[in-house]
């Protein structure tokens, strides 16, 4: 084993850098791993932060210097129970210890004096404590405490986001018009519906999940406005929540007493240091020392939109002018697609304008696809050919790489100077999970037309291939609709996250997309975007989008094929997919009237 490659301890699994103390040899010669270290003297004066990411299946954790070299990384998996279908709930305790054991990890044999921030970022699902600041359950079919959060993808608050919905109150107009049943505010209104003497009665506080994480990192009871305004219908505008929303959808006597003391009476820009910072019992479970500066949370895709904002693209140095000319797509389980303006933008079915949610005085948009990396997984297993795959390559990333260089040599074969026209007949909607954006419909299905009775390699190869055409063609629909909206024109697209390492995906984007895409050389993009929080919460840069210039680092520029006739095929097939659309809707009008 050599460095930088991952290695499995009972703790998780670790990405080790040259820096690593000579006490990690010695921990890894009693767990019986081999390993060759090269450690130089460290620098005594060398600052580092740490980077917490909490995802839908696991807990992330790194160490990074000041300029955002990453060090070294460490996964914990975290449990998830779907007790019924649409229903996915997890356990902020379980969560909470993933997190201490990655970050006692990454930090082991550096000086704690030399760590002088941590920022954290989660996904934004919903977790319920109640009076004592303990967790209380959400599960209708299970008195376990332990499961006592909602997770984002969670959809069983439809018939609540419906009722919201019909109020068409004006604060809807910040979520594209119409608020997504992934959101907190559904889910708080489907608790005081469905657990109301169990649950509800009982609640001594609402988080969003990476407020949950400041919360027990510090002890001190503030939410970030990232959360707040992107998930919680939070007024940004007048920082402050909105009384009559609240009364229209029945919950204002609930939560708007003692200050709106369930769901947050201080909320404060992310990024911002909170005072005291880590508490006695957390830096003891952290491995940290009290004291240590903590920032205000992030969601997990807009700590990685903060990071590849800030990355050098091909024009030099980010600059404010740079940060509103991008998009920037994370895209793991699901994709969310994000973007600075400095003038508020309403784009229907794309969610913001946010004043404040990523960078102070700059407006938010964000959209998303519900389902990606899950999906394209899922068209993979199901396929007749995956298990014989799976053996000869063994791995669902080795197939993937498999199945471009076959998608390659089999347009050489045909004649065709781009893979892309391989799928002629060939058509896929993508909503297996319903849309997010910009059509924020969640019951809309996927669709796949040019169907055959094959299913050997290449028959898999090229719906492989449409599913990843589908996904550009949406990141396209979602451009089209910001800009119409009269949103600038987008000029690149930066990409991270799983998605972003398959060849096929980027360039299938720039092509379809018709700009550039852009590849951080950091590719650990929302565990730096943490760390640029704890940089700013510890003063080593002075606000938070001079962190994300300061340690954004460069990119790779991935072009798009601009020939003529590579371009009107994508036309032409841009029409069919808006027309499968279309096609659905007059099937459910003929089938529902």
């Amino acid at each position: 084993m050599y460095l930088n490659e991952p290695i499995e301890m009972g703790f998780g699994v670790c990405r080790l850098d040259k820096r690593r103390s000579a006490l990690v040899s010695e921990i890894l010669i009693q767990e019986k791993v081999k390993v060759a270290i090269t450690i130089p003297s460290m620098t005594s004066n060398q600052a580092y932060l740490v980077g917490v990411d909490v995802g839908t299946g696991s807990a992330r954790a790194a160490l990074v210097t000041s300029k955002g070299e990453v060090l070294q990384t460490c996964v914990k998996p975290i449990q998830t129970w779907n007790t019924q279908p649409n229903y996915y709930e997890q356990s902020s305790e379980d969560i909470w210890l993933a997190v201490c054991e990655c970050v006692k990890n990454v930090t082991f044999g550096y000086a704690k004096e030399q760590i002088k921030g941590i920022g954290f970022d989660a996904t934004c699902s919903l977790v319920v404590l109640d009076g004592e600041m303990q967790p209380l359950t959400v599960c209708p079919s299970s008195k376990d405490n332990e499961h006592n959060v909602i997770l984002w993808m969670d959809h069983r608050a439809e018939d609540e986001a419906r009722f919201i919905n019909e109020t068409r109150h004006k604060m809807l107009n910040y979520v594209g018009g119409s608020i997504s049943l992934e959101m907190e505010v559904p889910k708080l209104l489907w608790l005081k519906r469905h657990l109301y003497n169990d649950v509800w009665v009982k609640v001594g506080a609402f988080f969003d999940l990476p407020d949950y994480l400041t919360f027990r990192a510090t002890g001190v009871d503030l939410r970030s406005i990232c959360s707040a305004v992107c998930k919680w219908n939070y007024d940004a505008e007048n920082r402050k929540w909105s009384e009559d929303f609240f009364r229209a959808i029945g919950l204002v006597d609930d939560l708007c007493t003692d200050s709106w003391r369930l769901i947050g009476t201080h909320v404060s820009n992310p990024g911002s240091p909170i005072e005291g910072g880590l508490s006695e019992k957390a830096a003891r479970q952290l491995g940290l020392h009290p004291g240590t500066a903590v920032a205000s949370s992030m969601i997990d895709a807009h700590a990685g939109a903060l990071a590849l904002l800030g990355c050098e693209g091909p024009g030099g140095a980010s600059d404010e002018a740079s940060l509103t000319s991008k998009m920037a797509i994370i895209c793991g389980t699901s994709s969310c697609h994000m973007s600075l303006t400095k003038q508020p933008v309403l784009a229907p079915g794309i969610w913001g304008p946010y004043k404040h949610a990523i960078i102070p005085d700059l407006y938010l948009n964000e959209a998303g696809q519900s389902a990606t990396g899950v999906l394209i997984d899922y068209i993979l297993q199901t396929h007749p050919c995956y298990e014989a795959l799976l053996k000869e390559h063994g791995s669902n990333g080795k197939i993937y790489a498999f199945l471009y260089t076959f998608l390659d040599e089999l347009a050489k074969r045909q004649g065709e100077s781009s893979v892309h026209r391989l799928t002629i007949d060939l058509h896929v909607w993508p909503d297996f999970h319903g849309n997010r954006s910009p059509l924020a419909d969640p019951n809309l299905k996927g669709m796949i037309s040019g169907l055959t009775m094959t299913k050997d390699v290449q028959n898999l190869a090229l719906i492989y291939l449409a599913l990843m055409q589908a996904l550009a063609y949406g990141t396209r629909h979602i451009l089209e609709v910001l800009e119409a909206s009269g949103r600038e024109p987008i000029t690149s697209i930066l990409l991270c996250g799983g998605l972003s390492k398959n060849s096929l995906f980027v360039q299938t984007h720039a092509d379809i997309c018709s700009i550039p895409v852009l590849l951080p050389t950091e590719p650990e993009a929302v565990l730096l975007g943490s760390a640029m929080m704890g940089a700013f919460a510890a003063g080593i840069y002075d606000s938070l989008e001079l962190a994300a210039t300061g340690m954004g680092g460069s990119a790779k520029v991935i072009k798009p094929d601009m020939g003529d006739r590579n371009r009107d095929y994508h036309e032409r097939k841009y029409r069919v997919f808006q027309r499968m659309y279309l096609d659905q809707r007059g099937y459910e009008r003929i089938m529902k009237g």
